[in-house]
């Protein structure tokens, strides 16, 4: 599937700051199923980019804006060609805990095995496990429950943006049996990581199809779970809308967490208040062009939630949840 991404972030500062320093996680991964065919972002007030791989293999830019300005806006486009993973058995031989046990797995994955930031384990997702046959004395072989789990998160939590936000911890979600897709990522890392099973947190883009019910806002970004199994490496999982990830998701950012992989994150420098607007288009594309370099950018240009500023430098963390 070819898809056209359109991301577009404004910052609005009710006073001018003197000074903005941002990083940006919006550049969609190459992989085998994911071909970027072209990347480029746009900044207002003009801002020289730069750019890194984050020690998650992440692309991330950054850029200062060293002048004074009331809006900061960042348009974010992409041409992206996916395709569906190989189709998975139903369930897996009971060999595969031991190769999970195995050493190499066990370094490989490290990151991805223990309680992190929002994947914690707390008592009452203790209490939903239990509810639910979640528990780890309750696993049979790894895929079928994760199937499980992701069905059972999907069909025990309403959809419902708003009443949560980017930093709620999962006992909000699991409080109001409601959330968006970035309490639900969570809730199934946590789980999956004690059952012992390595997982991440994907940050990316979801090409809704209302007709395959899709919950998700088709104007936001998204978040699903990518569970390691030996047998198929990183398997994906969609629990807010009960499915497998496939051709229609589009893969950005990897962490431990939301923490990790925030689309936009910086300070700025001023005496203000900010308000965030965030529009998100995946459409499909009619024709690609020219794969670029990985990292060439032609042309840098930006504008655009709510946060306080000081008089010095302070964190001003993108609060668009992801949906």
């Amino acid at each position: 599937m070819l898809l056209d991404i359109r991301h577009v972030t404004r910052y609005h500062y009710e006073k001018k700051v003197r000074e903005s320093v941002m990083e940006l996680r919006m550049q969609p991964q190459k992989s085998i199923r994911q071909r970027l065919i072209s990347f480029d972002l746009e900044l207002e007030p003009r801002a020289q980019l730069f750019s890194y791989i984050d020690p998650f293999g992440n692309a991330v830019h950054h850029f200062d804006v060293p002048q004074p300005h009331d809006e900061l806006t960042i348009v974010a486009r992409a041409c992206v060609e996916t395709q569906d993973p190989p189709e998975l058995p139903e369930h897996l031989d009971l060999g595969e805990w031991d190769r999970l046990k195995s050493s190499f797995t066990q370094a490989e994955c490290f990151e991805f095995l223990h309680p992190h930031g929002f994947t914690q384990v707390t008592p009452a997702l203790r209490e939903f496990m239990a509810s639910k046959a979640l528990e780890a004395s309750q696993i049979r072989d790894p895929l079928s429950r994760l199937r499980y789990l992701n069905q059972t998160i999907y069909a025990c939590f309403a959809y419902e943006p708003g009443v949560t936000r980017a930093d709620s911890k999962i006992d909000e979600a699991l409080k109001r049996g409601g959330g968006v897709c970035q309490d639900f990522a969570h809730i199934m890392i946590a789980i999956a990581r004690d059952w012992g099973l390595p997982a991440r947190y994907v940050s990316g883009y979801l090409f809704t199809d209302r007709k395959k019910g899709d919950r998700s806002d088709p104007d936001a970004t998204h978040a699903w779970v990518e569970v390691f199994l030996p047998s198929h490496r990183w398997v994906g999982f969609d629990p807010t809308n009960n499915m497998l990830t496939c051709e229609r998701h589009v893969g950005v950012a990897i962490g431990r967490d939301y923490g990790d992989v925030p689309p936009s994150r910086g300070v700025y420098k001023g005496d203000s208040d900010s308000h965030l607007a965030v529009d998100v288009s995946v459409t499909k594309a009619k024709s690609a062009v020219a794969e670029p370099e990985f990292f060439h950018l032609p042309r840098p240009t930006f504008r655009g939630g709510r946060r306080r500023g000081v008089d010095a430098f302070r964190e001003e963390q993108q609060q668009q949840q992801q949906q």
